[in-house]
């Protein structure tokens, strides 16, 4: 079809909506439900077209792949937890843990194990600095930052056995097929990550806090007093009372996830290439991802089965964990087919027609700071992801701004807002288990996000100059 104003407003829509409801998925739907009637313009038509997107997309290969991983990762998640796994890493890390210095080398070096999504990182990492609250000497909202900063921050540059790798890839699939650029979804993930300045600068304020900072009131507030006070095994289920002890129910499956995906991303690639490095190249690494995690899965399972716990208590811990990411599993769904139903309306088109009067060097700067301003507002990386990704790789393709460059921008975006924003999980995630306000915390964190949100700008400005 060929490209018009009409093209656009499928993606029009979706801010301004999700901005009014704190969420993005109503946004998403009323964008998708748009774009199908105005496809196929009658009252049955339309809703069939909505249909039709969504199946076309959940059908795909790469997107039940993607699926998969998402659910069963999740699931594994929540058979860690069930099986004491969590609580018994946080108990033994405390016993060990009596100064500031160690405490805060703890909660970077312990990212190693725990990188696979900011929630695990939150339940296995704040119980312990919430318990050694008095040795560690800073305020709770210093403390609260800390951990972000090796949360989300860290997550989205790990290329690997993360919650995040699997969706981040698919939408940038989706947005290269739409402008018919052949180039691997991973590849240009990979090639992205060094310009995700966000997530590097905020990483070393983070740093800078926790070593060469101090506080300039070391006394505790009321909260902060009640928060050491109180049983820190109340903090979050994960780390309830009623669950068994056992650290080595976490380590187990994470070291055999990682060192799974390694090898089996290698071996995929092994025959094509005439390296060790270039296997992991040319190595199909999304479904080299999806069945080392079935085989942790399965080994994890007899390794707790070993230790007797129930097959029933297993198995419903593994389908709660997974449902636990049902929503973005819709949200996936929902995003594929705007992203598909916005290409046949001539979103590409528009775009290239209507954007080339911005200065190249802009485009970047502009992209990622709008993309902040969305994110901080709806308060989630992901469907900030979703919605600003085709468009960015749109824009690129017309600019010739650089596209790993311009995806960088895009993820740096929703990282923005997955870290600042009061609606996000992550800020009321940490404000729960450090018993926080969650608009005070936002609050006090919003400025030192904001130093970094400019420079980052400054950075991708810079950039273009050099690539």
């Amino acid at each position: 079809m060929e490209g018009s104003w009409i093209s656009i407003l499928p993606f029009l829509v979706v801010i301004p909506i999700a901005v009014w409801t704190k969420q993005v998925l109503p946004g998403l739907l009323v964008g998708l439900l748009i774009g199908s009637y105005l496809h196929t313009p009658s009252l049955i038509g339309g809703m069939e077209t909505m249909l039709h997107y969504i199946v076309q997309a959940l059908i795909d290969k790469n997107n039940i792949e993607i699926i998969v991983f998402l659910y069963s990762f999740s699931g594994l998640i929540g058979m860690i937890k069930t099986s004491g796994g969590i609580k018994g890493f946080v108990e033994k890390a405390a016993e060990k843990i009596d100064t500031k210095k160690k405490a805060l080398l703890l909660t970077y070096v312990s990212t190693i194990g725990t990188f696979s999504a900011p929630t695990f990182r939150f339940v296995t990492i704040a119980p312990i600095m919430r318990a050694l609250l008095k040795k560690v000497k800073m305020t709770t909202k210093e403390l609260g930052f800390v951990i972000e900063t090796t949360a989300t921050p860290i997550i989205v540059l790990i290329p690997v056995a993360t919650a995040f790798v699997g969706y981040m890839v698919s939408i940038i699939q989706i947005s290269l097929q739409n402008q018919k650029i052949t180039e691997d979804p991973y590849t240009m993930f990979i090639k992205s990550i060094p310009y995700n300045f966000f997530a590097f600068v905020i990483i070393l304020v983070g740093i800078y806090l926790s070593f060469f900072h101090h506080s300039k009131s070391n006394a505790p507030t009321q909260v902060e007093t009640e928060a050491e006070e109180e049983d820190w095994h109340t903090c979050h289920p994960a780390v309830s009372k009623d669950l068994p002890s056992k650290p080595w129910n976490l380590l187990v499956p994470l070291i055999l996830v990682i060192l799974l995906t390694l090898f089996l991303t290698w071996w995929s690639g092994h025959t094509k290439a005439n390296s060790f490095f270039g296997a992991f190249i040319k190595a199909d690494v999304l479904q080299a991802m999806v069945v080392s995690l079935l085989i942790t899965i399965l080994l994890s399972a007899f390794f707790f089965l070993f230790q007797r716990f129930k097959i029933n208590d297993l198995i419903t811990s593994f389908v709660t964990g997974g449902n636990d990411l049902m929503s973005v599993v819709l949200l996936l769904s929902v995003v594929w087919g705007l992203s598909s139903v916005a290409e046949d309306l001539g979103f590409s088109q528009f775009i290239t027609a209507h954007s080339g009067w911005i200065p190249q060097m802009f485009v970047t700067p502009f992209l990622f700071l709008f993309g902040a301003a969305v994110s901080y507002f709806i308060g989630s990386a992901w469907g900030t992801w979703g919605i600003l990704m085709p468009l960015g790789v749109s824009i690129a393709s017309v600019s010739g701004v650089s596209l790993p460059l311009i995806i960088g921008a895009v993820f740096a975006s929703g990282s923005f807002g997955a870290f600042s924003s009061p609606l996000s999980d992550d800020t009321n995630t940490i404000a729960k288990i450090l018993n926080l306000s969650v608009v005070d915390y936002a609050r006090y964190k919003l400025k030192p996000a904001l130093i970094a949100a400019v420079i980052a700008a400054v950075l991708y400005t810079a950039t273009i100059f050099f690539i």
